[in-house]
Parts: structure tokens; C-alpha cells; sequence
């Protein structure tokens, strides 16, 4: 079965103006890339779990911050190239990436090296045009910014 996997596309502002908020992968393999890795937050869940409640969950672990209150709107499942499933939920909002604190991870790092290190699981946000936001954005999440502009332009 594939993973499931929840999240958050938070937005703020309208027309020309319209930011999305996305977050960057920590750790040594994401260190050195940029476009076409940033990501919605997001994080996995069981079958039977609710995939909002997971998103708000995530959301607060990867950046440190509650998510907001406000209306969810569902942007739907998109199935990735790993075969993951992701569900997304936009919401009107704002977040100040200077206030970013993610939780962390352990790993063996350099490999075969012995060493455990920790990394936070995202070290960097930032709000990003829709634009712009497509070219950082994974490949495979990229078309939650067209549903995003779909609902809202609706």
C-alpha cells in the first residue's frame, strides 16, 4: 500500500500579489538543493487517520508554530512519482519564517561514519509567488498552487 502523506498550503494575499508559504527539507541530502525542492508542510499518516487533523499536526511540528485558524479548503490527493499520496488543504494565513523551529531528526552522518547527527526536519520557509513558488516546489506538488488559484479565482 502506498504512504499517505498530509498537508498545508498556506496563502496569503490576492491576484498579483498571492504568496504561498513552503518549506525547505533539512538535512545533508537536501543541503545544496533549491529549485524543485521545497515543499508544502507536510508529514505521514495510517490509513483511518484525518488527513486535516494530520496537516494542522505537521504543520505546528515543521515549523514551530500553530497552524492558523480559519477556512480549510480541500486542494485534493495528488499521487507523487514515489507513489506517496499527498492530500492538501489551503488556508488563508501568515507566518514569519524568521520564527521557523523545526523538529529534528537523527541520522548516520557522514555514512558508514558511526556518527549520529541530529538536522532539523526543515531549515528554512519563506512565502514565495505562485510563479516562483512552482519552480522551487517538488515537481510532483506543483499542481496544489493551480487548485489553490482554481478555488480562489472560482
Amino acid at each position: 500500500m502506498a504512504k499517505l502523506s498530509a498537508g498545508i498550503l498556506m496563502y496569503r494575499g490576492k491576484g498579483p500579489l498571492l504568496e504561498v508559504l513552503l518549506v525547505h527539507p533539512g538535512g545533508p541530502f537536501w543541503a545544496k538543493k533549491d529549485k524543485g525542492a521545497w515543499s508544502i508542510p507536510k508529514g505521514e499518516y495510517e490509513q483511518g487517520e484525518n488527513p486535516l487533523a494530520v496537516a494542522r499536526r505537521e504543520f505546528e511540528e515543521e515549523l514551530g508554530a500553530a497552524p492558523p485558524s480559519g477556512d480549510y479548503r480541500m486542494l485534493g490527493e495528488i499521487r507523487q512519482p514515489s507513489r506517496k499520496l499527498i492530500t492538501a488543504f489551503a488556508v488563508q494565513g501568515d507566518f514569519d519564517p524568521a520564527r521557523l523551529k523545526s523538529n529534528r531528526f537523527e541520522m548516520e552522518w557522514p555514512p558508514k561514519s558511526g556518527k549520529i547527527q541530529s538536522f532539523p526536519e526543515v531549515d528554512r520557509a519563506a512565502w514565495f509567488g505562485v510563479d516562483e513558488a512552482r519552480q522551487r516546489m517538488l515537481p510532483g506538488q506543483a499542481p496544489f498552487v493551480d487548485r489553490l488559484l482554481a478555488i480562489l479565482e472560482g
